[in-house]
């Protein structure tokens, strides 16, 4: 049990001092790898390597700027460093990085480098020269300044309620209030706050849908979705499986919801659910509370990760000494959650919007997963190999919620706590799957009709609640609230089809705890083995070496959602 020592590593090619204030600092670099001649593997190896290295650099120096502008939005001297970076310095790096790929491409030597990843790290760099292009250099720099404009307006959302201002994340503890009238009051004041930036909302969305169509017309794409599949690398599936995951979802998840949902109507003794009849805890008692702040949560998951591991609780331990932890809530930031790979240092950092429920220790359990696949991956040789596909990385954070869920009794000591906990958990992980769902054929509906309405656009989503949805919940008198309900989904802003991500990697993650259950060494051992791959595999391969499978058949989801459904009932 100890903090990990972790120091920078030495740097080989860039300055040691080197402070990135502007492209002129970084330029001189960029230049020598541009002219350097590539006459031998030698050579090609110590490009590579030299170049791995600014990636990093570079890479980490974008991400505290990002960090620190999601922390408070309304500092602005940090939305200043950071549109900085978006307008100023990225913007120059992407015309020599497509040349750097088209020199790499064209090196004789490039095939003596066989090291295990680098087959699948050239693959990507091929992609990224087919969709290169000059023109939208600029047009990608509007959209991530533009893009960030939804954290600024969520994060400016707040209610007051019993004489007090509480951000959306505080106000939402209060839909687990034991007294109904109280859970309608502050439902209905969320959402009539989040109408006041309906239009906000609508109007950002619909201009970073015209930026987006036209980086894919510039790139010879008939459409942003089937451009952002490219762009995205996703070699491994296609368009055609994304519908084959929301046709299993559709045939094989509203059922369970809707038992789920019909028993917590006949326990509440409600003629029809609201919407805020949908988060209260069932056994009367008031919400799950586990900690009480920033120090408690990282404390608790720290004892968490020490049973299932000590190398994991060390990591946390790391991670809280080095300060890169920002995780209660408070006014002006952002909406959310994450871990940041910081590929220099090696150590991320982990942001998320705590209030002390239930749900926000599975958010720091979810979040140190990813941490934990940072820690394994850092020494891997080149950052690309560390750059990983969502669907990879969601297994490693998904795969701890389940694992660590078999440890919950260090946080709840008390078992009738521990029992709704898990319910609780499960409960949640059967209902999200139709939402990732829907959001995922919300946004191919939203890019192959790119010149919808806003009144199109409703009625879609609208469509797609009904078709993955279960009917249980009445929403009568808030049927606006619910046809806009897509516009509290930051990843249709800011980070377009990356969600389904999560659905495939659930799946993933449930076979995980499946084997966990059954063999806890042979299990984690093949989930460490998985993630210390980063990027150097395929997608099916590192499930594969995970234990499980990629595949999301209707066949495949049945089989584990037999396997939760049993869970549940046990509890």
């Amino acid at each position: 049990m100890k903090n990990l020592t972790i120091h920078r590593p030495k740097r080989k090619f860039l300055p040691e001092e080197l402070k990135l204030r502007s492209w002129e600092d970084i330029e001189p670099f960029f230049k020598n790898l541009a002219d350097r001649d590539l006459n031998s593997e030698k050579a090609l190896k110590k490009w590579l390597s030299d170049r791995s290295e600014v990636d990093a650099v570079i890479s980490e120096d974008a991400g505290w700027r990002y960090i620190k502008m999601s922390i408070d939005t309304g500092d602005e001297a940090a939305l200043k460093a950071y549109q900085d970076f978006v307008k100023d310095i990225q913007p120059q790096i992407a015309p020599y990085e497509d040349a750097f790929n088209k020199k790499l491409s064209a090196c004789p030597f490039l095939n003596q480098i066989t090291e295990t990843g680098a087959d699948i790290y050239f693959r990507s760099v091929n992609k990224a020269i087919e969709l290169f292009r000059q023109e939208n250099i600029e047009l990608f720099a509007q959209i991530s300044e533009e893009s960030q404009k939804f954290g600024a307006i969520s994060g400016a959302q707040s209610i007051e309620h019993n004489g007090k201002t509480h951000t959306m994340q505080s106000a939402a503890t209060f839909l687990k209030s034991q007294n109904r009238s109280e859970r309608e009051k502050v439902y209905s004041a969320i959402q009539s706050r989040r109408a006041e930036d309906k239009k906000a909302l609508d109007d950002l969305l619909t201009s970073l849908i015209n930026k987006r169509h036209l980086v894919a017309k510039n790139a010879d794409f008939d459409n942003y979705r089937d451009y952002k599949f490219e762009d995205l690398g996703r070699f491994d599936y296609t368009v055609d499986d994304c519908f084959n995951f929301h046709e299993s979802i559709a045939a094989e998840i509203p059922p369970l919801v809707t038992k789920i949902q019909e028993a917590r109507r006949q326990k509440l003794n409600l003629e029809v659910l609201k919407p805020w009849d949908t988060e209260v805890d069932l056994s009367g008692e008031d919400a799950l509370k586990p900690f009480n702040n920033g120090a408690e949560l990282i404390q608790g998951c720290i004892d968490l990760f020490d049973i299932i591991k000590p190398q994991y609780g060390d990591y946390l331990r790391t991670m809280r000494e080095m300060k890169h932890l920002d995780l209660e809530s408070k006014d002006g930031k952002m909406p959310g959650g994450y871990n940041y790979p910081l590929y220099e240092i090696g150590v991320p950092f982990i942001f998320m919007n705590s209030v002390g429920s239930h749900r926000d220790l599975v958010t720091m359990i979810h979040e140190g997963g990813h941490a934990i696949h940072s820690f394994l991956s850092r020494d891997l040789n080149l950052t690309a190999y560390k750059s990983l596909p969502s669907e990879v990385a969601e297994l490693a954070s998904m795969s701890m919620e389940l694992i660590s869920m078999e440890h919950w009794d260090v946080i709840y000591t008390d078992p009738s706590e521990l029992k709704r906990a898990k319910k609780e958990h499960l409960e949640k992980l059967l209902s999200i799957l139709p939402w990732i769902a829907t959001v995922d054929a919300f946004q191919h509906w939203l890019y192959v009709n790119h010149t919808h309405s806003v009144e199109e656009r409703e009625t879609a989503w609208t469509d797609l609640l009904e078709r993955f949805g279960t009917g249980m919940v009445d929403y009568s008198g808030f049927e606006n609230a619910r046809k806009n309900s897509w516009q509290r989904q930051l990843h249709i802003f800011e980070v377009p089809f990356y969600y389904i991500e999560y659905g495939m990697a659930q799946l993933g993650a449930i076979a995980v705890w499946r084997n966990y259950k059954s063999s806890p060494e042979k299990a984690l051992q093949q989930y460490e083995d998985a993630l210390k791959l980063g990027y150097t595999k395929s997608i099916p391969e590192i499930y594969e070496t995970a234990g499980i499978e990629f595949n999301f058949s209707q066949e495949y989801v049945r089989d584990l959602m037999a396997f939760v459904s049993q869970e549940i009932d046990n509890l």
